[in-house]
């Protein structure tokens, strides 16, 4: 059997999740011929078949997790290597049985934090408790049985755990990366807004703005390699635009936008929205962003504290627009206001660099044209 692994689908990825086979055991396909769907960093992805032939074996069902280099796929004809009987799918890693009556810690970085016998640890696998779940009551911190039922009781009335999949499975990846990396700051402030004319495209005017944030103070449109303390400031502009839907955040790139205009932005956005409502969004369309707009308002909210991703180093929030009294010549007036959100890598952004750009955005939101 002749066995075709997962290819490397860009960027660093090494995962991906099963989503429909195109092809059974006994087909015969031809080269480029789709063989599955796959879904990765968003976006779902078909493999084409690497030659032509008759599909032997199927590695791994709908929902499964593959690693690159993985076999997804073993085609008759002499094996190219031996079968070692691959698994695919997320399996959990065992752990060597504790002499009876040795009190062991959990597994990995946590080694010693967990202080329980093997009989309650084998209490606990039968009940189905993750350990790290539970509140020691014993003396000196040790787990008892009381402990693991009382849990064991809760998770019964809250029902099964949803693993996360998908786009949200990548969302919380990617969180607990920039969580760990990020040394993030925020500023805020308001625009206002009375000068628009009516029917003004919020988002057109949010990037144009950004453009301006970013010639102000260029620093903030940069690539940070935080192993190597080095940075990159750009001089094109590639917005990623975070885009909410029932599946999870999604956040395509929107390419040079300071050379674009209004009509050509807005059919971009427009094309990237239903793309990924379609869910076929292309991969390429959801890497290299040099920093990112989110435009929550459009759900609610005035101010947030957005994360920023790396190795990009900003991100822009726009909250909800609102009437509000504010003071014109020593009058009190109602005008539109759009409050901003500014988060930036205090690594390699100061302070300064950060107002700077927040200044010059908020005086191109509060131009008239």
């Amino acid at each position: 059997m002749k066995l075709f692994k997962l290819p490397d689908l860009g960027e660093g990825l090494q995962e991906a999740e099963i989503v429909e086979w195109h092809v059974q055991a006994g087909d015969t396909v031809k080269a480029d011929q789709t063989l599955v769907s796959v879904e990765t960093d968003k976006a779902i992805v078909d493999v084409p078949s690497p030659q032509a032939g008759v599909i032997e074996k199927l590695f791994g069902a709908p929902h499964d997790r593959v690693q690159v280099g993985m076999p997804l796929v073993g085609f008759e004809g002499a094996p190219d290597e031996a079968d070692a009987g691959t698994v695919v799918g997320h399996m959990p890693v065992g752990q060597a049985p504790a002499a009876e009556g040795e009190l062991v810690g959990a597994a990995g970085g946590n080694a010693g934090a967990i202080r329980a016998t093997p009989a309650i640890r084998a209490l606990a696998h039968r009940l189905g408790v993750d350990l790290t779940l539970v509140t020691p009551s014993g003396a000196g911190g040790l787990v008892t049985s009381q402990d693991v039922q009382r849990v064991a009781k809760l998770l019964a009335e809250w029902g099964p755990a949803e693993e996360l999949r998908g786009v949200r499975r990548a969302m919380a990846q990617n969180m607990a990366l920039a969580q760990r990396e990020v040394a993030a700051a925020t500023i805020v402030d308001d625009a206002d807004i009375a000068a628009w004319p009516a029917g003004a495209d919020t988002t057109i005017r949010l990037v144009r703005a950004l453009v301006a944030g970013c010639r102000a103070a260029p620093a903030l449109n940069a690539l940070y390699d935080g192993a190597a303390v080095a940075r990159r400031v750009l001089q094109k502009i590639d917005v990623g635009i975070a885009v909410d839907t029932a599946d999870g955040l999604f956040v395509p790139v929107l390419r040079d936008v300071a050379n674009r205009d209004a009509a050509d932005l807005r059919a971009g956005l427009d094309r990237m929205r239903a793309d990924v409502l379609a869910r076929r969004i292309p991969p390429e369309e959801m890497r290299g962003c040099t920093i990112t707009l989110s435009n929550f308002g459009m759900i609610g909210a005035r101010y947030a504290a957005p994360i920023v991703m790396p190795p990009t180093v900003a991100i822009l929030g726009a909250g909800r627009v609102r009437d509000q009294v504010v003071a014109l010549d020593g009058r009190a007036v109602v005008h539109r206001v759009l409050p901003l959100s500014l988060t930036f890598d205090h690594r390699c952004v100061t302070g300064g660099e950060a107002a700077r750009f927040l200044v010059a955005a908020l005086r191109d939101l509060e131009a008239a044209q």
